[in-house]
């Protein structure tokens, strides 16, 4: 288990020049449901779960080097694949990390394979990494882009899901507060 840690803190090390650069590059052209994406966010932020990312992923972000906050909610779809939406809790990083991993095992270790995007609340695709048994590495938005329009989409309808309706007319319920207020005592 040792000899795979230390692969992964090599590969770590190394991809984390390449976070940096990739940072300084241009983001994507934004998508037409970027207001969206931070109701989806304000959702998580108040349902989710309090998690944090691994300090591996946040390096290789470009978030820090500690362990980062979040707050996630996830849904296991029907072939074992974990999609999560995670929103930084830490003021000083205003991120959102999309993903979609399946959990692997193997005699001699457990390990997710898939990808993981690096967005914020305007829909920018910010970068792009793919994780597997070897570890994470960034790869170009482009190859995944599909799959990250695919998740948001998916996050955006689960929103829509638990999104109260309006109906046009009253319903036959009772109100919680009484219609008049108490008159206070003396």
């Amino acid at each position: 288990m040792k000899r795979h840690y230390g692969r992964f803190l090599i590969a770590a090390s190394t991809l984390i020049p390449i976070a940096l650069l990739a940072q300084s590059l241009a983001p994507t052209p934004p998508y037409a449901d970027q207001a969206e994406l931070s109701k989806v966010a304000e959702w998580v932020l108040s349902q989710g779960t309090q998690e944090s990312i691994a300090p591996e992923m946040a390096a290789i972000f470009g978030l820090g080097s500690d362990r980062l906050p979040v707050k996630v909610k996830s849904f296991r779809t029907s072939n074992g694949i974990d999609d999560a939406f995670a929103v930084s809790t830490n003021p000083n990083q205003k991120a959102i990390v999309l993903s979609a991993l399946k959990t692997m095992a193997n005699s001699r270790q457990i390990y997710f394979v898939g990808n993981a995007w690096l967005t914020d609340r305007s829909g920018n695709l910010r970068s792009t990494i793919y994780i597997d048994a070897s570890g994470a590495r960034i790869v170009s938005n482009s190859s995944h882009a599909a799959e990250f329009k695919d998740i948001k989409d998916f996050f955006l309808k689960k929103l829509k899901a638990t999104a109260p309706t309006t109906s046009p007319s009253p319903s036959p319920r009772k109100s919680a507060t009484p219609a008049r207020g108490k008159e206070a005592t003396k």
